[in-house]
């Protein structure tokens, strides 16, 4: 009968985005993986066989993870553009030094030069927009947003001024990330908003 595993998948799978944040790309070896997730390298090769295998298995979950993040997002407030952005948010959780997103951004170079991970890469950003989509789309429902908003166009504007506060944080950002993430959004988001009714000045000002 075989042993049961120990730790699962998923586990590892955290602990190599961990690995990521902390070593980089060309740090986070099987050892380093190993370590974080408290099992042996051998063990770890046994599962996967070889850093690449793992790092494609770990490419490969993107998506789902995505749509977990912006799940949970849904679950914890029913206000749609607070969904998006906390679910924007839960994407760079971990995420709390320019060296550590310096470090995951170095996964980009295996997105661009390798055709296996930017087919995965490829697929979290098409998922990342779908969810994006869905909850402008429920925002415009909701009166969140003017009613010629386009949840299409805007969810694409959105991911790009998303990704754009991600990579000016490190040299431009004054504030938390989560925090320059949601005003680089709603800065996107501002000319769709309802306008607010202007108050009416009491008489004696108007005299």
């Amino acid at each position: 009968m075989a042993r049961p595993r120990t730790t699962s998948d998923e586990q590892i799978f955290t602990a190599t985005g961990e690995a990521l944040r902390r070593h980089g790309l060309s740090g986070t070896t099987l050892a380093a993986v190993a370590r974080e997730a408290g099992m042996s390298s051998a063990g770890l090769v046994q599962r996967f066989g070889s850093k690449r295998a793992l790092l494609l298995a770990f490419a490969e979950r993107a998506a789902d993870a995505t749509g977990a993040c912006f799940a949970q997002a849904r679950q914890r407030t029913d206000c749609a553009l607070e969904a998006l952005h906390e679910g924007l948010a839960a994407l760079t959780e971990g995420l709390d030094s320019p060296a550590q997103l310096a470090n995951s951004l170095g996964f980009l170079q295996l997105d661009v030069a390798d055709e296996e991970f930017r087919r995965h890469a490829a697929a979290n950003a098409r998922r990342v927009e779908s969810e994006l989509e869905a909850l402008l789309g429920e925002a415009v429902d909701a009166r969140e947003l003017d009613d010629g908003a386009e949840p299409q166009r805007l969810a694409h504007s959105v991911y790009v001024a998303y990704n754009g506060a991600l990579v000016l944080w490190p040299l431009l950002g004054q504030a938390p990330l989560r925090d320059e993430l949601r005003a680089a959004v709603d800065a996107v988001l501002l000319p769709h908003r309802p306008a607010r009714p202007t108050r009416a000045l009491p008489k004696e000002a108007n005299a």
